[in-house]
């Protein structure tokens, strides 16, 4: 292949450099910004120097339509013959075509079909930086098969940020370390930037709107402004409608393709195009000589605990935010307009995060089960899927019979990858098929998969609007899985459900096959809130038409920041009948025990998931169920359930007593330890109870002595007496409740006391507390002596006033005690 005349581009002068480190090392980085010409005269290069052919991997298929057709402008052919593309639903080669540029997870599933790429000598993996999940594994896969099966086959990794060390790392092989890194520094312009924060109550579309109206004022040229999405520039587009002499275009990846091709060529007047992430890195829009960015990008996330997945939009990385303002110093001196605050602007995140760390991996789970290794050991990866991710991903694929127990790809699962779409929506297409026929499950998924084209919330009247006006992106992707199901014997390759009518054209079914676990049911007459098999709890929107729906086969959903409950975006009528078809795996019957408002309830329940279909009293539930319930109601009203007379609250009184003070072998008797443990010292009334009423009858004291520790219980009256003899010969109760404990005693009834009484070893003494005849506080003391001393003469002088028929001795310790009121003690005047 003959190399035309290149346009003066930065890495055109590196061409021979790149092409003989690739040829002389099996593999090498590049590094080069965006317009260096890297994505288009990189390939045309190495297509020259090889016999074979080269094989380009772009993150998006727009970007990957575009990179063929600038290479096939620029041989002075059409697309399709020395340079051509592949992507889902779309390709355009012929028999001899050298270069061809396709998405990564269609090289994924080439390279699945046949490891070797036959007749492949080079694959460039182009704008690896942006971490795409698709790309990652397909980086790891094409690593493992070059390792083992193409040691010969190239590897070109480009990247438009200079943190390649760890791209370098994974390429290198046992003779090298790392490959080599080359870098082409791009031919910029100065870039001027202004920070236009958000005014109060703004929505971003108005913010943009105003720093676009900014940039057209005080900037030439066109000005290419960064949304996070289709509906943020449909929202933007309405504001700017109607500036004179500009043409306001739209671009993005659901757009058809003309309308994307038109977006990328220069315009006779001046432009505002309006773009997602697709024109960070991978594309050119000619003509920039201003860029608003709004700082936002939306990226896959998925929630794993409420069973939603999704876009979630996110704040722009520093290396992101750099790209996009690099887009307008491509032609001549640039002006960026940034919608956050100057000093945010250090606070961004370095580089944006990998969705591997992010995304929804069960698409990833099913491709390594193919592959054949379940979770991914001995790939060499950029960052290694996270554990938890990839079982939850592995638990849908089972749900799926998209896998064995062993995590093994079944038939079934193989034929469900080779698909090309995610495993929930290709079982959806292969038993929807079956169902309700290939075309009207074709249609049903193309819509799932897309589903920005749904108008509203219904999902019968989004697909009813789409078969009247016939899209060309929604049309030729239901003609395509139409073709790939058509023709296919019901029994191969899928699961038949259980015997049903066939139901005709219904786009519930379709949808409930997709996501079982969200078909839902209304919590409460009139609700708009419903609760979906999965557990988790969606709102209805106003106005959705769906409004009187008992049941909902729910498609898309998510959750707002800060709502507790999610918000159903797209979702169809159904009935507990579908529900029980498409969600059969989540249908189960029950015994359950449980403690429901402050009593025992036993019922036998049918569920789908975590939706309650019906239930009726048990009449001789298990016994251990009906412990367990016990014991968590228990935990739940607290110990007061239990009978605690005067006895029961003095034993745990005096046992915490000597487990504060002398620690073990004396037990913890706090509220949290005993619940803790109350299978231990409670067993034997848990296991005959059946009631609240049962718990009530316990008696906690009783209970509460297998907690005692055997030999030590045998000095608990010794330690912690429960009554304490004073010298009046009365036995007085020791209040343990107080710390230190409490001796509560008539004052007369511890005459001749010189020293307060010992507990616990000797180790702590009483507080007492010394009462009138009357039984009222009349002195508090831990020193007796010193009370005696010091404290006796004011206290013995009113008491002689109160109750001058009792005997009040100037020396309390050289008289007798006594009760009541005896004079045998010598009287003092």
């Amino acid at each position: 292949m003959k190399l035309p005349d290149l346009p003066d581009l930065p890495v055109r002068g590196a061409l021979d450099e790149i092409a003989a480190t690739l040829s002389d090392h099996g593999t090498a980085v590049l590094v080069a910004p965006p317009g260096t010409g890297k994505t288009t005269l990189v390939p045309l290069a190495l297509a020259a120097a090889t016999a074979g052919r080269v094989v380009v991997a772009e993150p998006r298929r727009l970007a990957a339509r575009a990179a063929a057709a600038r290479m096939a402008a620029l041989l002075g052919e059409r697309v399709g013959q020395t340079a051509g593309y592949s992507v889902r639903g779309d390709r355009k080669v012929g028999p001899g075509t050298r270069i061809e540029v396709v998405t990564s997870g269609l090289l994924v599933r080439r390279l699945q079909n046949d490891p070797e790429l036959a007749g492949v000598d080079v694959v460039v993996l182009d704008e690896c930086h942006e971490r795409h999940l698709d790309a990652d594994l397909l980086l790891a896969l094409l690593l493992d098969a070059r390792a083992g099966l193409r040691p010969d086959l190239r590897v070109l990794a480009t990247s438009a940020t200079v943190a390649a060390d760890r791209l370098s790392a994974l390429l290198g092989g046992e003779s090298e370390p790392s490959a080599p890194v080359l870098e082409v520094r791009g031919r910029a312009y100065p870039v001027e930037f202004d920070y236009v924060p958000p005014l109060a109550r703004e929505r971003i579309e108005q913010q943009v709107a105003r720093a676009t109206r900014m940039a057209l004022a005080g900037s030439p040229g066109d000005v290419l402004v960064f949304l996070p999405g289709a509906g943020e520039i449909r929202r933007t587009a309405a504001l700017l409608s109607g500036l004179p002499d500009v043409d306001v275009v739209p671009l993005h990846g659901r757009l058809p393709a003309d309308a994307q091709d038109s977006a990328l060529r220069p315009g006779a007047r001046r432009r505002v195009v309006l773009s997602t992430a697709v024109a960070e890195s991978s594309l050119t829009v000619p003509g920039v000589r201003a860029v608003v960015d709004s700082g936002l990008s939306r990226v896959p996330r998925i929630d794993h605990r409420r069973g939603l997945s999704g876009l979630a939009t996110v704040r722009v990385s520093a290396a992101v935010a750099e790209q996009r303002a690099g887009r307008a110093g491509r032609e001549g001196p640039g002006w960026a307009w940034r919608c956050w605050p100057e000093y945010e602007h250090t606070t961004l995140p370095a580089y944006p995060e990998p969705e591997i760390r992010t995304a929804d991996l069960t698409r990833l789970a099913l491709e390594l089960a193919c592959w054949g290794t379940v979770d991914g050991q001995g790939l060499a990866w950029w960052d290694a899927p996270p554990p938890g991710g990839l079982a939850a991903g592995r638990a849908v694929l089972r749900a799926l019979d998209a896998v064995d127990d062993h995590g093994g790809v079944t038939d079934r699962g193989r034929r469900m990858a080779a698909v090309g779409l995610h495993p929930r929506l290709a079982r959806a297409l292969l038993d929807g098929a079956t169902e309700v026929g290939p075309r009207a499950a074709a249609e049903v998924v193309a819509l799932l998969d897309d589903d920005s084209l749904a108008p509203g919330v219904d999902l019968v009247v989004a697909l009813r609007t789409l078969r009247a006006d016939r899209p060309a992106r929604w049309q030729k992707e239901a003609q395509r899985l139409t073709r790939l199901v058509e023709g296919d014997d019901a029994e191969q390759g899928t699961n038949r459900l259980v015997a049903h009518d066939r139901r005709a054209d219904d786009p519930a079914l379709v949808a409930a096959l997709a996501y079982p676990e969200r078909t839902a049911r209304r919590r409460a007459p009139g609700s708009a809130s419903y609760l979906m098999a999965g557990g988790t709890a969606v709102t209805l929107p106003p106005g959705s038409g769906l409004g009187d729906a008992e049941w909902l086969a729910i498609a898309v959903a998510g959750r707002d920041p800060g709502q507790s409950e999610g918000r159903i975006r797209l979702a169809a009528k159904a009935d507990e009948e579908l529900a029980r078809q498409a969600a059969a795996n989540l249908l189960e019957t029950a015994d359950e025990v449980d403690w429901v408002d402050g009593d025992l309830v036993a019922r036998r329940v049918r569920r789908l998931g975590a939706i309650v279909l019906s239930e009726q009293p048990l009449r001789d539930p298990d016994p251990g169920l009906v412990s367990a319930a016990l014991l968590r109601g228990l935990r739940t009203g607290g110990l007061g359930l239990l009978r605690w007379n005067e006895d029961a609250r003095s034993l745990r009184q005096r046992l915490d007593f000597l487990h504060r003070t002398l620690g073990a072998p004396w037990p913890a008797v706090d509220d949290e330890s005993l619940l803790s443990d109350a299978e231990t010292w409670l067993a034997p009334e848990l296991s005959t109870a059946r009631r609240r009423a049962d718990l009530e009858r316990v008696d906690a004291g009783q209970a509460l002595r297998r907690l005692l520790p055997w030999p030590a219980a045998a000095r608990l009256d010794e330690l912690a007496p429960e009554r304490v003899e004073v010298p009046s010969g009365s036995r007085v109760r020791v209040d343990y409740s107080a710390d230190p404990p409490v001796l509560a005693v008539k004052v007369q009834e511890i005459f001749g006391w010189t020293e307060t009484p010992r507990l616990a070893e000797g180790r702590v003494s009483p507080v007492l507390h010394l009462l009138s005849p009357a039984q009222r506080p009349v002195a508090v003391t831990a020193d007796l002596p010193s009370f005696w001393r010091t404290g006796w003469p004011q206290v013995r002088a009113d008491l002689r006033g109160r109750y001058p028929k009792h005997a009040w001795p100037e020396d309390p310790t050289t008289v007798t005690a006594h009760r009541g009121t005896a004079r045998n003690a010598k009287r003092s005047e």
